[in-house]
């Protein structure tokens, strides 16, 4: 998929962000709206005019301006943001003479050095603790479940939190380390599931089920909050 451009433009219910997509597997003309830049994306076939794609945006403005102005308000990695870390709020403190880098100290994300460098500290020591974290959690799970993951990979995704190849690698959301454990613990047991069952039949629901207590509440967790982790950084 090839990005074509980024502009604003005056939608009935506002200015909205519109980031223009071209994509050859298309087969048609669609919009998406992007939880982490908070913009609409369309997404046009290799061969479709841009007027299409602006005709089904103007026809879709409500959705659109509904959805952008649901989205819960961005987070930002500054000194005194407030950012979940395992579903507890940390406060990020910048401790310029300090050494270490990043870590957690009284309920605080203390980040040493020039303030320049504290986004991607932070970006970095979260995404360690969320190496971490899940990869014990998947070692658990795949003892329970008898098997064996190929490796583990964190990406930054926006449609799913976790998922299963054919070859066994599994990965996952470096942003699950904002969720509470629960929803971890439910989110690597039902993509460790899956090395055993590729489907989402009965038999791979009661593996679930065996090796999590939290399916239900996690379910539930994501759907209402999910979208908050998406927004922070």
């Amino acid at each position: 998929m090839e990005a074509e451009s980024s502009e604003i433009l005056a939608l009935p219910g506002g200015p909205a962000r519109v980031e223009w997509r071209r994509s050859a597997r298309a087969r048609r003309v669609s919009l998406r709206i992007d939880p982490r830049g908070g913009a609409v994306v369309v997404t046009l076939p290799h061969r479709a005019a841009r007027t299409a794609g602006m005709a089904l945006l103007m026809n879709n403005a409500e959705w659109v301006t509904a959805r952008l102005a649901a989205l819960p308000g961005a987070i930002v990695f500054i000194d005194g943001a407030e950012v979940p870390l395992h579903g507890a709020p940390h406060r990020i403190r910048h401790v310029p003479r300090a050494r270490g880098g990043a870590w957690v100290e009284g309920g605080e994300i203390h980040v040493s050095g020039d303030a320049g460098f504290l986004p991607r500290r932070v970006a970095d020591f979260l995404r360690a603790e969320a190496r971490r974290s899940i990869t014990d959690l998947v070692g658990e799970k795949a003892i329970l479940a008898r098997v064996k993951p190929a490796r583990i990979t964190l990406k930054d995704t926006s449609s799913r939190w976790g998922s299963c190849a054919s070859n066994g690698n599994l990965a996952f959301s470096w942003r699950l380390v904002m969720a509470p454990r629960f929803v971890q613990d439910y989110v690597t047991a039902h993509e460790v599931a899956h090395l055993r069952h590729m489907n989402h039949g009965p038999r791979f629901w009661a593996l679930v089920e065996q090796i999590t207590p939290h399916t239900a509440e996690a379910m539930a967790w994501l759907r209402s909050d999910g979208m908050r982790l998406l927004r922070v950084g």
